[in-house]
């Protein structure tokens, strides 16, 4: 008998205890999508030369002229102020995103859509996103898992000749709704009911299904005029054990009988539209089911493969818009404001902090483009896709975390000129959507990864599946050579595959060797806890960290090579740096909490060598921040997707700014200008000490007007002027408010038409 049949004979109990099985939800999910070069890192393998093979992210010119009128317009019209208060957009903005098919970048030109590419659609919500999130939301949601999505993948020639166009044009706005109140994180155990039935329906009998549900956080509902619906479908004439179709989507139009909607949430108080949606004995036609009858029950696989990338699109841009305005308004802020006669950004406290936030972004946005690239080239990299999710929405709260730190008392009055208040407030609603980071963390990048991404896992399942006992054998024989070939370059140094640029070379070779220690731990936590290790979260949520730092510092290769920008050299080396640090400490906190015998010694066996992983040092920080401070096109470089509003506090910092580089002198004329003004306390008699007293007027107003913050009427006071506590307070002097023009509710004209009969599908 052959070496591997004897193996498989021998393995195939133990294993078919050790390996969980694998439910329907279970196998959608993790045959949605494809592998990319996470594969490769997770293997401990990884070839620089297909990495930087992925090449640039490339626009086309209807891409980057929309970018550079419509996008740059839109910015222009939101003040992020106004638009919280309101807590809606201003009619005129519906028009324009309406107009301008803001809502069809992903549909087709066939269809009436912009046909975009995945980039551009990052693009679009990203800089959006730096000026007002709620716009953002709004545009992202329509392009993102939804109606569009679903229908272009999956829908009939019918659906898409009448849906398609009329998303595309915004005559329709979509949302999907999936969660319920009983069924959040564990989408698949939806609770709502669809039964198979015969209905009368426009005059003639129909058959399709009579739905209830109950669902909530629906981005878009209380505006839509179509909604996405998912459900499970059954039918009751089959066999008891058989009735449960699967889950299934639908597409029922607003208004329809029995559907509830239009009342609103308010996530974190934010302006974007989001609300429950009710319905009781819904009457869905079959035809109104995306793909038609033959889709029935195909609806977890269908949301699990659009999750594959759409993960990676907009939750990762909104990230890092806020990583790149914090960076932005930090640095800025840290130029303008001084204190003990230095500006704020000289402070080792504060630099140390800017300069953290731009190496951590640096290697974000490195990831999301790589991403992007890999998605433009047909790829659907679920489990990096996860990885992005969690990575860019965690670092986008981390930079305006530290930005609000460092704004002190500016960044906690609200009002017009707070530049970071409504970010930190809505910072929490990317990490909880489309699959709650802590759940991503513990079940998915690593709980995926370890099927998809390793070379020889999934064939022992599928080996196990079968009780083909030759085909285990020879997994496990291929296995066990997987496993020595790691351990070897663990304990020696792991060679660097393929040829990365000159200038990370060394970096390039830190990350082969960590990919190399990281593949053997996976293998022994793996083998040393079996399927218990899905259980054991907070070790599957090491591990699927310690991927995603590998992932994004080789993005970081991956950038500095197709982005040509030798002046960003140190602040790549600094953020392949960061990401390996962190992924060596969770390693080494990892190997502590192994709950097996040896695990100290192994751990130490395994990460011997990884001394070279220190943290940067201070000095290394103070230089990128002198960088930062001194070089504007570095940040321009860094944050390339922050746009123009119409008024706030971040058009004020802007404006000031670019006086003060017309001032130029690296600062040395404005720190002059502030001395002769804390001397004199005059804004016009420290201009006069300036060459160019006009212009140094203008910036000095500018900086004041920065710094100064919002303040509004008190509680009305007595004849006495003392404060009469039982009168309510006054309005503000001095009001935020949103102009007349934006209404707590869009009117009519603002909103999708509604219908008083809803559309009729075509049969096909």
């Amino acid at each position: 008998m052959p070496l591997a049949s004897l193996i498989g004979r021998w393995a195939m109990q133990p294993f078919s205890k050790a390996l969980p099985p694998l439910g329907d939800t279970e196998r959608a999910a993790l045959e949605a999508g494809t592998v990319g070069f996470e594969g490769q890192l997770f293997a401990g393998r990884p070839d620089f030369d297909v990495l930087t093979a992925m090449g640039p992210n490339q626009l086309t010119e209807r891409e980057q002229a929309f970018l550079h009128n419509e996008v740059r317009a839109l910015c222009r019209m939101l003040d992020d102020h106004a638009i919280d208060q309101a807590h809606d957009l201003p009619p005129e903005v519906w028009r324009f995103l309406r107009e301008k098919r803001f809502f069809g970048m992903i549909i087709p030109e066939e269809f009436g859509g912009l046909g975009f590419g995945h980039y551009a659609h990052a693009t679009v919500v990203a800089r959006i996103a730096t000026v007002n999130v709620a716009t953002a939301v709004t545009v992202m949601v329509p392009n993102s898992l939804g109606p569009a999505e679903l229908l272009l993948r999956y829908g009939t020639d019918a659906q898409k000749e009448h849906y398609l166009p009329r998303l595309a044009d915004g005559r329709e706005l979509p949302c999907f709704g999936l969660t319920s109140p009983y069924a959040g994180s564990d989408a698949a155990s939806i609770p709502d009911r669809g039964v198979i039935v015969e209905r009368e329906f426009n005059g003639k009998l129909t058959r399709g299904f009579l739905v209830d549900f109950d669902k909530r956080y629906i981005t878009l509902a209380p505006v839509a005029t179509v909604v996405g619906l998912a459900f499970h479908a059954i039918d009751e004439s089959r066999p008891e054990g058989q009735r449960d179709l699967g889950i299934t989507c639908a597409l029922i139009p607003v208004p329809h009988d029995g559907m509830e909607i239009g009342r609103r949430h308010r996530p974190m108080d934010s302006a974007f539209m989001n609300g429950p949606i009710h319905g009781r004995q819904v009457f869905v036609p079959m035809d109104w089911i995306i793909g038609g009858e033959k889709q029935v029950g195909q609806g977890w696989r269908m949301l699990m493969e659009c999750l594959a990338a759409g993960r990676a699109i907009s939750l990762p841009a909104l990230g890092s818009s806020m990583q790149q305005t914090a960076l932005y308004v930090s640095n800025g802020y840290g130029q303008i404001r001084e204190q003990f006669g230095l500006p704020v950004g000289k402070f080792h406290a504060i630099a140390g902090l800017v300069a953290q936030m731009s190496a951590e972004l640096y290697a974000s946005d490195a990831a999301r483009r790589f991403t992007a690239a890999a998605l433009d080239k047909g790829e659907r990299p679920s489990v990096a896709s996860a990885i992005l999710k969690v990575q860019l929405t965690e670092a986008g709260r981390r930079a305006v975390n530290h930005g609000m730190d460092i704004l002190g008392g500016k960044g906690i009055i609200s009002g017009p000129s707070n530049l970071l208040g409504v970010a930190y407030r809505q910072a929490p609603i990317a990490i909880t959507v489309e699959g709650a980071n802590i759940l991503t963390r513990a079940l998915i990048v690593f709980g995926q990864g370890a099927v998809r991404c390793h070379p020889h896992v999934l064939d022992e399942m599928a080996a196990v599946q079968a009780n083909d006992e030759t085909a285990l054998g020879k997994a496990l024989i291929a296995h066990g050579k997987h496993v020595m070939v790691n351990l070897w370059h663990s304990l020696f140094g792991a060679p660097v595959l393929g040829t990365p640029p000159d200038e990370l070379e060394r970096e390039a070779r830190l990350i082969a060797r960590m990919s190399a220690k990281y593949a053997l731990t996976a293998d022994l936590a793996m083998g040393m806890l079996g399927g218990k290790l899905k259980r054991m979260e907070l070790l599957s949520a090491r591990l699927g960290d310690v991927l995603a730092h590998l992932y994004l510092a080789s993005a970081c290769v991956w950038r500095y090579r197709v982005e040509a920008a030798p002046e960003l050299l140190p602040f790549a080396q600094a953020a392949i740096r960061l990401q390996l640090d962190e992924a060596g400490k969770i390693l080494r906190d990892l190997y502590a909490n192994l709950p097996t015998a040896g695990r100290r010694v192994i751990g130490a066996l395994v990460l011997r060598r990884t001394a070279h992983l220190a943290p940067l040092r201070d000095v290394q920080l103070i230089e990128l921040a002198d960088l930062l401070r001194t070089n504007p096109r570095i940040v321009e470089r860094l944050a390339p997707d922050l746009s123009e509003p119409a008024a706030g506090g971040l058009r004020d910092l802007m404006h000031a700014m670019e006086l003060g580089a017309q001032l130029g002198d690296a600062g040395d004329t404005t720190a002059a200008l502030n001395k002769v003004l804390r001397r004199t306390n005059s804004l016009e008699e420290a201009a006069r000490s300036a060459p160019d007293p006009e212009l140094a007027l203008a910036y000095l107003r500018a900086a004041d007007k920065v710094i100064q913050v919002d303040d509004f009427e008190g509680p009305a006071r007595n004849a006495d002027g003392r404060a009469d506590l039982d009168r309510p307070a006054g309005s503000s002097v001095n009001p935020p408010a949103a102009p007349p023009s934006v209404p707590s509710t869009p009117p009519p004209s603002a909103r999708p038409p509604e219908r008083t009969t809803p559309p009729r599908v075509p049969a096909t």
